[in-house]
């Protein structure tokens, strides 16, 4: 064989060899990464060192065995964020709320003891503590705590979920009003504040601006850029548009959100990002920073009813500079199908859907969308 050719012949194995290696799974926290990371797309990558991209979804819920089992996910629930991990782990910051306490025991004293011939009226949930490394795999980063479901096992419910967390390296934010309202995240040289908001007395309360106000002040003390998380707003596929007032659901007061989001803005939040309605909502630029009003379901598997405006979900995908203020982004349109469980959805209805109620609530404020799902300032 001639020396050119037994240089081209040496050059095709290394590559070769290279593809091979790079076609191997990623590893985190000495887990492989699901087979779908190296097929699904990626996100849109950051230009440049200067931007932070956050992911942010919705609720998340992988399955509850309380009161009993019946509707727990196939394959222990290994499966259930399989498609949408590709996403989530390349994006510096990777967000979701986590719609109750992740603990394998006890009895919820709001649902007590249900008989099991009689249909569930009453819903607490409790995800298995096997599940933490689900969330950990799948890229996640910082959760909220701070919800109506997180304290359905009381005290211990909640110290169980953050062991887990902890256990798996993921801060979460709102636990409580002092010691765990605010989560800190080192990303490229800054330090990121999160800070965990709902509607009862536990947590951080997005009733009391005030407060709120004194949260966002404090943090930014400690922090270069603060994203603040609110669990609020009424429920339900009637309650898609934001009101301009405090919004009422089975005789709780769950914010005034354009107020609340206003309020931390002005106090120095860079992002805001909420959840509670178990439907999409829209979008508002305001000082140059962006509002998500709810994201919606996310991965809620099996107790949640999923049809229409309720099966719709969304990846949202935020840059923002270096200083807070917001860029641009994608929306990732998604959906649950049958019991649960997040897909991508190729129709892209969930950027419709946004693009239509930031639009019709927030007029000349509203993000332009792209049917690409693109996000950008006007």
């Amino acid at each position: 064989m001639t020396f050119p050719k037994l240089f081209a012949a040496a050059v095709a194995v290394c590559i070769a060899i290279f593809a091979s290696l790079a076609c191997q799974p990623r590893t985190i926290a000495g887990e492989p990464l699901p087979d779908s990371a190296n097929t699904q797309p990626l996100p849109t990558p950051s230009p440049n060192e200067n931007q932070i991209t956050i992911a942010a979804v919705g609720d998340i819920m992988m399955g509850s065995p309380y009161p009993n089992d019946t509707r727990m996910p196939p394959n222990d629930g290994a499966d259930l964020l399989k498609e949408v991990t590709p996403i989530l782990s390349a994006a510096d910051i990777a967000f979701g709320n986590l719609e109750g306490p992740i603990t394998d025991n006890g009895v919820s004293q709001k649902c007590g003891h249900p008989k099991p011939d009689e249909p569930v009226r009453c819903f607490a949930f409790r995800v298995p503590t096997r599940y933490g490394k689900y969330l950990k795999a799948a890229g996640f980063d910082v959760m909220s705590v701070a919800n109506n479901h997180a304290g359905d096992f009381g005290n211990i419910g909640r110290a169980s979920t953050r062991k887990v967390l902890d256990e798996q390296g993921i801060k979460y934010a709102g636990s409580d009003r002092n010691q765990f309202s605010t989560a800190y995240l080192e990303v490229k040289g800054k330090r990121i504040a999160v800070i965990g908001f709902a509607h009862n007395s536990i947590v951080p309360n997005v009733n009391d601006l005030a407060a709120a106000r004194e949260f966002v002040l404090n943090a930014k003390k400690r922090a270069d850029i603060v994203i603040v998380s609110f669990h609020g707003g009424a429920e339900g596929t009637s309650q898609q548009h934001v009101p301009n007032q405090t919004e009422i659901f089975v005789g709780e007061k769950r914010g005034n959100l354009p107020a609340f989001a206003h309020t931390v803005i002005d106090a120095g939040a860079d992002l805001v990002l909420g959840h509670g309605p178990h439907v999409m909502r829209g979008m508002e630029i305001y000082k140059g920073r962006l509002i998500v009003y709810s994201l919606g379901n996310f991965c809620t598997y099996g107790w949640f009813r999923l049809e229409a405006e309720t099966a719709l979900t969304e990846i949202a995908e935020i840059r923002i500079g270096l200083d807070g203020k917001f860029i641009g982004g994608t929306i990732h349109a998604g959906r649950q199908e049958g019991w649960g469980g997040p897909t991508l959805d190729p129709t892209g209805e969930a950027i419709r859907v946004v693009r239509s109620l930031s639009e019709a609530d927030f007029g000349a404020n509203a993000p332009k969308i792209d049917d690409d799902g693109t996000i950008s300032p006007k």
